[in-house]
């Protein structure tokens, strides 16, 4: 994780740099690159995004997206996975889902990576809490555990391999246990 000093750089100076690669966050001031996800990482959040979708999106509930900018509450960052309910999900004139989300996600989920901290990764579920997200999930790959946050300010920690994983309300039909997400890394 790089971290940039921005002491004069505003949000708003900062939405007008290039995007890079990996996706850089703005938070308190500062300018922060994500790490370079890896196998595991990539693994569990391509299957999440086609599990969720899979239940969600055909009959327009909600809809999970990749690394997508989300810019609201003074911040701009880009979880590994969110999901917006279908009504929330900001349109072009046309129609078509707009480049810009100025909101924070119905669901936010973030995948550790080796070298991201978690403080850090829990601060930015916290942010999505307070600005109105349901539920944030914080998977640990190496751990083999999931972190469920509900707000205000409620954890708790999924680590056996049943433990059926609490998920919002518009995905009630959404039936993921620790050991089908940490599963995927099997196949």
């Amino acid at each position: 994780m790089v971290q940039i000093s921005a002491k004069t750089l505003t949000l708003e100076a900062f939405l007008q740099l290039p995007e890079t690669k990996p996706a850089s966050e703005y938070i308190d001031g500062q300018i922060i690159q994500k790490p370079m996800p890896g196998g595991e990482h990539s693994t569990i959040q391509g299957e999440l995004v086609t599990t969720i979708n899979a239940i969600t999106k055909p009959q327009k509930i909600a809809r999970a997206l990749l690394e997508l900018r989300c810019t609201f509450g003074r911040r701009s960052i880009v979880p590994d996975v969110t999901v917006f309910v279908w009504q929330r999900i900001p349109r072009d004139a046309d129609g078509a889902v707009a480049n810009v989300f100025l909101l924070a996600p119905d669901w936010t989920i973030e995948i550790l990576s080796p070298d991201q901290r978690q403080t850090k990764v829990t601060r930015n579920i916290l942010h999505c809490l307070k600005h109105g997200t349901q539920v944030g999930w914080l998977i640990d790959p190496k751990e083999q555990s999931i972190l469920v946050y509900t707000p205000p300010n409620h954890v708790a920690l999924f680590d056996e391999p049943g433990d059926t994983l609490p998920v919002p309300e518009f995905a009630a039909e959404l039936q993921l246990t620790v050991g089908t997400v940490f599963g995927w890394l099997l196949e």
